[in-house]
């Protein structure tokens, strides 16, 4: 399906809403019927027509029709957060007893999700280091029920094989899902190399704007539609109609947004890479990137996060650094139009900070929609500063 219908056409019948070019926001908590017949067969299928706004809503159809298709998926649900996309089917797929293998130095709140609460229902969770595939092989238990991806992560970019990975999980009957956040169905498709559930914050580069926080995850219909009516009724995640609004209007200028990102981003990164007092810099296009062959094998471009570390780091360089920064916000997230940068000391206190664990030395840093011309100058005021 071409990506041009898919961001402008699809699931857009604007005959039935005044020829708008625009879809409207169906700001309505409910919906009305012609007869009981009509009510009772929308009481018996929320997941297929518009009863409530707990479950499916026209503006939220539109948005979930384009998303499904961007990710060659059967169906797509909406959240309204990226880690309630992935929380909200970990729930509803796992029971008591059950096993997950899941990635290191994944994203917090899903490592809080694995360690805090879903031992509170007896769902174990073993970590491993899934730039080794061998690691998958060896932590499988009988009552593994899920394998969870996350390529890259977020700070410093490992990848797993995600075709190899799905082919051992499909073998053993392990459900895979995958936060895809980082790349966007755009850069990759994980549904392609396999994967049965992709989750992605679509806060990030769907959004664009940072103006909404959503999630979505997609995948088969039936497994989707089982998440549907069991937790995802049950505990009420639903994305509100204003806000799929605005991801809709994301949706027009993604291709364009993320490739402005990622050709930016080539050239802030090689600046740094040359820049005397920069250690390190770690962005999976980088030319000495060490897991460049897989990065150019399953992904097609990655938009505008990395991490830096600086030479000689030490707490207070890396703080004056980043307070030094002028135009480049302080701030979480990423995939707006803004440039971002947030170093991991800012959840070190000074007395932890371990001067030979790279961990705390790193620097994420994201480009956004600015002139290359104009962060590279920042930079170089703030690198000038320590």
């Amino acid at each position: 399906m071409d990506i041009s219908f898919i961001l402008n056409e699809l699931g857009e019948e604007r005959d039935q809403y005044f020829n708008a070019v625009s879809p409207p926001i169906m700001q309505s908590s409910n919906f009305c019927f012609k007869d009981v017949a009509g009510l009772r067969t929308a009481m018996k299928d929320e997941f297929e027509g518009n009863l409530y706004s707990r479950g499916q809503n026209p503006t939220l159809n539109i948005l979930r029709k384009k998303l499904a298709a961007l990710d060659g998926a059967e169906d797509a649900l909406l959240f309204s957060s990226g880690i309630s996309a992935i929380s909200i089917p970990i729930l509803s797929l796992l029971k008591s007893g059950d096993h997950i293998i899941a990635v290191d130095n994944i994203y917090s709140w899903t490592i809080k999700l694995f360690q805090d609460l879903l031992p509170k229902f007896g769902i174990t969770t073993t970590f491993i280091d899934g730039t080794v595939f061998e690691n998958f092989e060896a932590a499988i238990q009988p009552q593994t029920r899920l394998i969870y991806l996350e390529s890259p992560n977020t700070f410093c970019y490992d990848l797993q094989d995600i075709k190899r990975v799905t082919t051992l999980a499909r073998s053993k009957n392990i459900t895979t899902l995958i936060d895809n956040s980082y790349c966007s169905p755009l850069f990759q498709q994980p549904i392609s190399l396999g994967v049965d559930l992709v989750a992605q914050s679509a806060t990030k580069y769907i959004g664009g704007h940072s103006d909404v926080v959503a999630g979505v995850l997609t995948g088969n219909k039936a497994m989707l539609k089982y998440i549907f009516e069991h937790e995802f009724m049950n505990l009420g995640p639903a994305l509100s109609p204003p806000a799929a609004w605005l991801l809709l209007r994301g949706l027009r200028t993604l291709p364009l947004r993320l490739q402005r990102s990622f050709e930016s981003t080539k050239t802030v990164t090689q600046w740094l890479a040359n820049h005397p007092k920069v250690q390190k810099v770690i962005w999976p296009f980088s030319p000495d990137f060490e897991q460049r062959e897989l990065v150019r094998k399953q992904m097609q471009g990655c938009g505008g996060l990395f991490s830096i570390t600086l030479k000689n780091s030490s707490f207070d360089k890396i703080e004056t650094f980043c307070n030094s920064l002028k135009h480049i916000l302080l701030a979480v997230s990423w995939g707006g139009h803004e440039s971002l940068v947030v170093p991991a000391i800012a959840s070190v206190n000074e007395d932890q900070y371990n001067e030979h664990d790279e961990r705390h030395q790193l620097i994420r840093m994201y480009i956004g929609l600015e002139e290359p011309q104009y962060l590279i100058a920042d930079l170089e005021q703030a690198l000038n500063s320590i």
